[in-house]
């Protein structure tokens, strides 16, 4: 069986490892389960987030699948990409042949989670969309949970470019369809999608027709459930899930 692992909430908060989780992690592996790292922080490169993993005591195993992956599913080879976006997204979007820029003319903008946003790379987001660019989100949650509470997240850039453009997002990670067909042609069609949030982890199991597995150690609180969609199973943390699991 295949498993879905958010990062945020669930592997780690910020700079800290989750407790239990590298435990868990490496318990999964070691009984023949496929493990997948599905992230929708677009910020940090593939390596980038291999390299996290290993400080924590985690072997990645070529599992992670982030929403940048997804985004530049969305892209032409050629095409003039305006990149209000971290390392990560535009190093995919390279990788699928874009022409990433900073500024100027374009045939798409890219919105990912990037830590240096201000007044100009909005400016310069709203000035290609009104030149006749598309709009594409890496995702759209709004906020993450971090080491010293919850930050905002690549949604809330999306959503102030959103307001000055009045343009229609095509969003690539969870839980929408680029990032569903990315994760179904690794891991086929029967797995539990392990997540913090129902807004993204619950839904992207729903799509996929896998199983949700709620833990509370990220933006859900034991004081929010029940959660909408509905978790089939709740657990305190990875380490206990997988404990109930495997037994």
């Amino acid at each position: 069986m295949a498993w879905a692992l958010d990062l945020d909430g669930v592997v780690w908060l910020g700079d800290r490892a989750v407790p239990g989780a590298s435990g868990a992690v490496a318990r999964l592996q070691k009984a023949g389960e496929q493990v997948l790292f599905v992230t929708n922080n677009s910020g940090r490169t593939v390596a980038e987030v291999e390299t996290r993993l290993a400080e924590f005591g985690i072997d990645a195993c070529g599992g992670v699948v982030t929403s940048a992956m997804a985004a530049a599913r969305l892209v032409e080879p050629g095409e003039t990409v305006l990149g209000l976006c971290g390392a990560g997204a535009a190093e995919e979007l390279r990788k699928a042949g874009a022409n990433v820029v900073a500024k100027g003319a374009a045939d798409t903008v890219v919105v990912g989670f990037h830590e240096d946003f201000d007044y100009w790379r909005l400016t310069e987001g709203l000035r290609a969309l009104l030149g006749g660019a598309r709009l594409v989100a890496t995702n759209d949650d709004v906020s993450y949970p971090a080491h010293d509470g919850i930050r905002p997240g690549a949604g809330s850039i999306l959503a102030a470019l959103v307001a000055a453009s009045g343009a229609i997002p095509e969003v690539a990670g969870k839980p929408y369809q680029p990032i569903c067909d990315l994760v179904l042609e690794l891991a086929g069609r029967d797995g539990v999608v392990v997540g913090d949030r129902p807004d993204t982890d619950g839904r992207l199991a729903r799509n996929l027709g896998w199983r949700f597995a709620l833990v509370l150690t990220g933006i859900v609180g034991a004081d929010d459930l029940p959660v909408d969609p509905a978790a089939d199973v709740v657990s305190t943390d990875l380490a206990t899930l997988v404990e109930e699991v495997l037994g």
